[in-house]
């Protein structure tokens, strides 16, 4: 096997430009952390603790956006907070009761079902991350 040099280039955007998510990693896993980036597929890193992972999370990040520029493949932008990214399409099933409640809900409110849930979502969302 042979090992390819590739060399180090700055990146379009900051380190800090993009999102991540610390999750702790289980004992049969290794222990310590895991940091993942939602806009870097494939982009990971871990570390024994938060600021090691974090530290350990700089160096892959500028290693995979290295390899990206190597591979002539696209950097992608950070997303934001607030911006819309590429919406996507979920199916869900619900319980019938449930169904008439959020439309019940949704028409009381003047809005849509699609926008109704999609805002209940990202309240929950939010409240869950702020425990984080």
């Amino acid at each position: 096997m042979s090992e390819k040099k590739i060399a180090r280039v700055a990146p379009p955007y900051s380190f800090e430009s993009y999102s991540h998510i610390i999750e702790p990693l289980k004992e049969e896993d290794g222990g310590g952390y895991l940091i993942t980036f939602p806009d870097l597929p494939g982009c990971v890193s871990d570390g024994e603790s938060i600021a090691e992972a974090l530290f350990n999370a700089k160096d892959s990040f500028n290693a995979w956006v290295s390899a990206r520029y190597d591979m002539n493949k696209p950097i992608p932008k950070p997303t934001k907070h607030g911006e819309t990214a590429e919406a996507i399409q979920s199916v869900q099933r619900l319980p019938r009761n449930l169904h008439a409640s959020l439309v019940a809900i949704a028409k009381a409110e003047g809005s849509s079902l699609n926008a109704l849930i999609t805002n209940m979502l990202a309240e929950s969302v939010g409240r869950r991350n702020s425990h984080i």
